[in-house]
């Protein structure tokens, strides 16, 4: 088995449910007894998240190839990022370490191909649904079409990940909010829908809409454990 190197805190609520989940694949993969082979690294998501809001990407670059660095100097065979938006900075991590990232946006198109759909939603940060992290392997690499909100709603999906699940408060009318915003993109031809923040699928599970739900936390988790018992 290899030796995940898991780069977390953004937030912890994230980190901790990627953490039970790779163990629950594990469990599942190889057997009733065994858990992950691991080594987590958790930021100080405040400081993250500050530096995020007056865009110091370099800084966050920066950070995030230091943390890999010293989790393949810990013995990390491969890398996988606890959260969507920092997968920014998965480019910049392999060519400075020489360690797989295992990125979260191919992992989640393959199970969108494997059903047959050509165009979906993506719900995330700001960061992430206007950046092109996800729209570069989705298009490119699987012939995968992305909507995303308008910029109202963009705000509205934004501020529930920042002024509420990252703190963990779950609110019913939130979830409202965010299954309207899923309607409105469904009626425009979108065909399922990516949870392309780790803390949303705290909010919007399968069968809260009408389409598909691809839950990127829960995709990458199992992948993971794949990816280390190949």
């Amino acid at each position: 088995m290899k030796t995940i190197g898991l780069i977390g805190g953004m937030s912890w609520e994230s980190s901790l449910l990627y953490y039970k989940l790779i163990n629950e694949n594990t469990k599942e993969l190889v057997g009733k007894t065994h858990s992950c082979k691991s080594i987590l690294y958790t930021f100080d998501f405040d400081h993250i998240q500050k530096l995020q809001s007056s865009g110091q990407w370099d800084k966050l670059n920066d950070k995030m190839v230091e943390q890999a660095t010293n989790l393949k100097n810990a013995g990390a065979d491969f890398i996988i990022i606890c959260a969507n938006t920092m997968h920014k900075m998965a480019d910049a991590i392999e060519q400075s370490t020489g360690l797989k990232v295992l990125h979260i946006s191919d992992a989640t198109a393959k199970e969108i191909r494997n059903k047959g759909l050509k165009k979906v939603i993506l719900l995330g940060t700001n960061y992430t649904m206007m950046g092109d992290f996800y729209k570069d392997i989705f298009i490119k690499d699987y012939g995968i079409d992305i909507v995303v909100p308008d910029e109202a709603d963009r705000d509205i999906i934004h501020n529930i990940i920042f002024k509420e699940l990252i703190l963990g408060e779950i609110k019913q009318e939130s979830k409202a909010k965010y299954i309207e915003i899923i309607k409105k993109l469904v009626k425009q031809g979108a065909e399922g829908v990516v949870l392309g923040c780790t803390e949303i699928p705290l909010l919007i599970k399968d069968g809260d809409v009408s389409v598909p739900v691809f839950d990127t936390t829960s995709i990458h988790a199992k992948a993971a454990v794949e990816w280390a018992n190949k």
